[in-house]
């Protein structure tokens, strides 16, 4: 099956739309483009590893932190905020995973001590629009070398 954002328009122009509004949150590229990375990781999206990858290279990503991003606990090349960012996103891309509360109290905290309202607002859209995008693509068979979405 094709995409299912490809086969109804409409629905590709909201998920654009939301990235669109993600990136008018004051965060940083490179820490929308690592989110983007470490939810693919986590949910096995080849398609938005591979673009999210590019999209990071362009913005000027190194490749120690690309290398590392699955393993961003154990290196010393994110900053604390982008430390904040990743366990946020890491609470949110799992929250199947925990019994009680989805997102831990202190995750919150520590991403809210480095992102105000409007970033963390961009932050949680980010992580929701990359965990739907994820499962359409992981569904479907997304290929990373033939996305639907580039033509």
């Amino acid at each position: 099956m094709k995409n299912p954002a490809m086969v109804l328009p409409d629905a590709m122009k909201g998920i654009q739309n939301l990235l669109k509004a993600t990136a008018q949150g004051g965060v940083p590229r490179l820490t929308l483009e690592l989110i983007g990375l470490r939810a693919s990781q986590i949910n096995g999206c080849g398609a938005c590893l591979y673009g999210h990858l590019r999209e990071a290279r362009e913005a000027g990503e190194t490749d120690e932190r690309l290398a590392t991003v699955a393993a961003w606990r154990h290196t010393p090349f994110f900053t604390d905020a982008e430390r904040a960012a990743l366990a946020l996103t890491e609470a949110v891309t799992r929250i199947a995973d925990r019994t009680g509360e989805a997102v831990p109290d202190d995750v919150w905290a520590e991403a809210a001590a480095h992102y105000d309202e409007q970033q963390l607002s961009a932050i949680v859209l980010m992580i929701a629009t990359l965990n739907f995008f994820n499962r359409l693509n992981v569904t479907v068979q997304e290929r990373a070398d033939r996305p639907s979405w580039e033509g």
